[in-house]
């Protein structure tokens, strides 16, 4: 099912295999800083019809595995957004997040995905500084593809969340998002921690079996498995997640210091691009506009190739203004703080800017 099943449209940080240097001293001799250089005057006449093109091209290293919550940098790239501002990007991968975030925090990468856990506030804390910047993926209300879901065995004895009482749920993980919502459903249910049985279970793709064979009578599952999964006929959604957490915040466009401070120009032009992309994206599954290009973007990029499918699954959130929900970041935190899963105090004001993103919507205006 490919590596960005196991920990979802982006979880957590399933991101990467090669050595990558960022947007320092690439192949074309760029700095990647365009200093006072760059007309940063908006005008239509520009081919972006908005801020000009950079007066050098530049490359951008996005750390991204081919995550369905990458879709606005994929878009971005196909429909020449970033081209318009003359910048370049380059997919990078790592073997995991250990080697991704110091790369990140030194500016060797630009821009990276990934999600809240334990480790990465752990890392954040302990002095290694990246950016959160942006939105990256969230469940729409209704239509969450990280969600719960139940054998088919189990419909007749699980009609409410009160039902997953002495039931075996399996989860991804514990100090995660994954966590977070399953400690959020049963708060949501009325039950303690000892009234179910949890099941660790890391690999999103061995969950469909454990449904099926009965080893587990229900999973937070994430899309598209939960689409083949009902097709199959193993599985079936149980609510959504909204039910509970209305409002989570699932995965974060994270940022190099460097990128964001000594490259404002390329940041700046970057955000403007990923966020076009991001409204395309949300008017394809949403408003229907332009779906089978973008639908051909997303199979060209990630591990869901099949078109059909992506007209069935519940695709991510991504908002069009790049708007995080940081109060859930917050309690996402404190979860993992109450777990004794932290080390060190986090610092939210220091480690989340949303200025270039600010920015980008101002030239852009609201969505």
């Amino acid at each position: 099912m490919g590596k960005w099943l196991k920990r979802g449209l982006f979880i957590p940080f399933i991101l990467l295999t090669m050595f990558v240097i960022g947007c320092t001293d690439k192949e074309s001799g760029n700095t990647g800083t365009t200093g006072s250089t760059d007309n940063n005057e908006v005008s239509k006449d520009n081919p972006s019809g908005d801020l000009a093109p950079l007066s050098k091209t530049t490359k951008v290293v996005i750390a991204e595995d081919g995550a369905a919550s990458g879709a606005g940098f994929y878009i971005a790239k196909e429909k020449g957004y970033f081209k318009d501002y003359n910048i370049e990007v380059e997919f990078a991968q790592f073997a995991n997040s250990d080697d991704m975030l110091p790369a990140l925090a030194a500016g060797e990468v630009d821009i990276a995905g990934g999600i809240s856990t334990a480790s990465f506030f752990n890392a954040i804390a302990q002095g290694i500084d990246v950016k959160i910047v942006a939105d990256k993926g969230h469940n729409v209300p209704g239509k969450s593809y990280f969600t719960f879901v139940i054998s088919n065995h189990m419909k007749d004895k699980i009609k409410e969340y009160k039902d997953f009482k002495g039931k075996k749920v399996a989860v991804s993980g514990e100090n995660s998002i994954d966590g977070f919502i399953y400690k959020s459903m049963l708060k949501h249910a009325g039950l303690k921690d000892d009234e179910v049985e949890f099941v660790l279970m890391p690999d999103f793709g061995s969950m469909l079996g454990a449904l099926e064979n009965g080893s587990i009578d229900a999973a937070l599952s994430i899309e598209p498995l939960i689409t083949k999964g009902i097709e199959a006929g193993i599985l079936s959604r149980f609510g959504d997640a909204t039910d509970f957490a209305p409002d989570s915040q699932i995965a974060l466009v994270l940022a190099s210091p460097k990128f964001m401070k000594d490259e404002q120009d390329v940041s700046l032009r970057f955000m403007l691009a990923y966020l076009k992309g991001v409204r395309d994206y949300n008017d394809a599954f949403i408003d229907g506009k332009g779906k089978d290009e973008i639908i051909n973007i997303m199979t060209k990029h990630t591990a869901l190739k099949d078109a059909a499918l992506w007209e069935k699954v519940f695709v991510t959130g991504l908002d069009p203004n790049g708007k995080m929900r940081i109060d859930d970041i917050h309690a996402q935190y404190d979860m993992y703080k109450a777990n004794g899963a932290t080390q060190g105090e986090f610092d939210f004001d220091k480690a989340i800017d949303t200025s270039i993103t600010e920015k980008a919507v101002k030239i852009l205006g609201e969505y």
